[in-house]
């Protein structure tokens, strides 16, 4: 990573930043794409019989209530406490955790759902992060993971405004399937451009790409 140390401790940083962001009332946009990627994904749970799902990265709950009137036992984490306690205030069962050690039993849950979450995790541990997203999992879940795109960098965001700066592994659609399909198999993968109006996106100008969307099926039992 050029210009950041290897050391450096972007969970305490992203949770200051994002602590910083929820009380301030920023949320997460919920695109049309990104819209129709989750009621797609909620059909998928209902087609296959799934009742329970995990989001990693939860932030005040925004998505987590969509999964609850969808009829999902919802359970979710954050590295922020203060979304972390926004989202309790909604009623979502939501704790912090990180997803280098979530703290379930193997096979707790029959979905997994991240968005823009797993860039902030450097590649020298996401593929610890995912093992952690599969170990949670039940044999043959899903894992529907959503991400900004960029040229395999790893920086922190140019376009923040305060420090600490967001840390950002910005990963080429290449890149991305191989990370993924070293877990299980990558049975849907989408991109499309997506413009400004994120307040929780890695930026608001030209330095945005595309973004990614896949669903990990995970390895069923031998």
């Amino acid at each position: 990573m050029q210009g950041i140390p290897e050391h450096a401790d972007h969970e305490a940083d992203l949770a200051v930043f994002y602590d910083r962001a929820a009380a301030a009332g920023s949320t997460r946009a919920m695109t049309p794409h990104r819209v129709q990627c989750r009621d797609r994904f909620i059909r998928l749970l209902k087609d296959e019989h799934r009742h329970s799902l995990f989001e990693l990265g939860c932030g005040t709950g925004v998505e987590g209530l969509e999964f609850v009137r969808a009829g999902l036992h919802y359970t979710g984490v954050d590295l922020s406490s203060e979304s972390v306690r926004l989202a309790r205030g909604r009623g979502l069962d939501v704790s912090v955790a990180t997803g280098r050690s979530l703290p379930f039993p193997a096979n707790s849950f029959s979905a997994v759902w991240t968005m823009s979450t797993l860039l902030h995790v450097p590649n020298s541990r996401i593929h610890d992060v995912v093992s952690e997203l599969v170990r949670v999992s039940a044999p043959g879940a899903p894992i529907a993971v959503g991400l900004w795109s960029g040229n395999d960098e790893e920086v922190l965001n140019p376009e923040d405004d305060e420090e600490p700066r967001r840390f950002f592994s910005r990963r080429s659609d290449e890149t991305v399937r191989r990370i993924f399909g070293e877990h299980g198999e990558v049975e849907h993968f989408q991109t499309w451009p997506e413009g400004t109006g994120d307040e929780s996106g890695p930026g608001r100008g030209a330095w945005k790409q595309h973004y990614q969307f896949l669903v990990l099926r995970t390895p069923e039992p031998k």
